[in-house]
């Protein structure tokens, strides 16, 4: 077996199987996978770990929250994205889509900031090759926002925008149906008094019924005429997902319901839930929790959200938690979420896609269970963690 990278005694999770193998690389791309190992000197022994594709990220806060670490709090943009990319990558993320938002009810939010510095620091750093993972962007654009379009100007034509989705968090509905939960997130995470989450509550209230309708049809229009994948989120109601649907989105971000789970995947959406979800046993929300959909055959993809390592520790609780196969498991976070996002050259182990791969070793818990490791990550073939 011949290649620039050869690496053998391998459990090589292929799209349908587990394999005890070799693997070969040459100019990026998978270009044999042998049963059994090779003698070659050259190869690298993963004494038995399980080689998986590399995982595919299409929507986490992580760089969000290295630029803002604490409310108010901003971090210069290229230190925080190479923070961040240091720990998509040692989370065995090759391919992340950099969730940014777009628009805020409160003006001091970093969603209310321009995020043209960003998308420079990222071209920079990509450029000169800092950058580990391969990063797109995924837009989020908060409907009620009334500085939405504007703040979308830097995004406008932009190469990387890989995914827009379609953001209303209004109290009272979708994912803070439970005005509750909405008052312990902002007051405790964002900091904000109980005066200041009431007047927030009314002003959303009055934004919404102001901007939601003309903003959701601009940006639906732009994502149709450039071929942008679109995301629907926080779906409740068969008519959220009826709405999203004929607006052409591919994908149904984080539904908050069973029914609304269903609805999505009788319309031939993507289901995506959160691992946090998965790895905490239920939303933070008090929404529908990721395992009761994965135990029902709607769980498509995971996606980390706002914990990097919860998606690979997510997916292979899938399989004690939910009965998944590993092939099944591992494919939530590869070649479900690569299927959604057009990208074909990506996420499966086979001849001819990307050289993307993570190797993972098993360790034993006290409790008796499994727990991956990330032992170390190929983008395209070269070491990158």
């Amino acid at each position: 077996m011949n290649g620039e990278l050869l690496l053998k005694s391998a459990k090589l999770v292929l799209a349908d199987e587990v394999v005890h193998g070799t693997l070969a690389v040459a100019g990026g791309r998978i270009v044999a996978i042998d049963h059994g190992n090779t003698s070659a000197p050259p190869a690298s022994d993963l004494d038995g770990d399980l080689l998986i594709p590399g995982l595919i990220e299409l929507h986490t806060d992580n760089f969000e929250r290295h630029m803002m670490p604490r409310p108010k709090v901003r971090w210069p943009e290229l230190p925080a994205l190479i923070g961040h990319d240091a720990e998509v990558a040692a989370a065995g993320i090759t391919t992340v889509y950099d969730a940014l938002g777009v628009g805020d009810t409160d003006p001091d939010a970093m969603r209310s900031q321009n995020m043209g510095p960003v998308l420079d620091s990222i071209r920079h750093a990509e450029e000169s090759g800092a950058l580990r993972a391969e990063h797109r962007l995924h837009v989020r654009c908060e409907l009620p926002a009334a500085n939405m379009r504007d703040l979308f100007t830097p995004f406008l034509q932009n190469p990387r925008v890989g995914l827009i989705s379609l953001m209303d968090h209004t109290p009272g509905q979708r994912q803070w149906e439970n005005i509750e939960h909405a008052r312990v997130y902002y007051c405790g995470k964002k900091g904000w008094s109980l005066e200041k989450f009431e007047r927030q509550v009314q002003l959303a209230k009055e934004l919404q019924e102001q901007f939601v309708i003309p903003h959701r049809q601009w940006i639906t229009d732009y994502a149709r005429q450039q071929g942008v994948p679109l995301a629907s989120h926080d779906d409740t109601t068969h008519d959220h997902v009826n709405e999203a649907h004929a607006e052409g989105a591919q994908i149904s971000e984080f539904p908050t319901r069973v029914e609304a789970a269903q609805h999505a995947k009788n319309k031939g959406l993507s289901v995506v839930m959160g691992a946090p979800n998965v790895m905490r046993g239920g939303s933070h929300s008090g929404n529908v929790s990721a395992i009761d959909l994965a135990r029902r055959g709607l769980l498509d993809t995971l996606s980390s959200d706002y914990v990097p390592s919860s998606l690979i520790n997510a997916a292979f609780k899938l399989c004690d938690d939910a009965d998944f196969s590993l092939p099944r498991a591992m494919a939530t976070v590869t070649r479900n979420p690569a299927q959604s996002l057009g990208l074909t050259d990506r996420g499966e182990i086979a001849i001819g896609k990307r050289a993307d791969l993570v190797q993972v070793r098993l360790v034993r818990t006290g409790d008796g269970r499994t727990h991956p490791v990330v032992k170390a990550v190929w983008r395209e073939g070269l070491r990158v963690a």
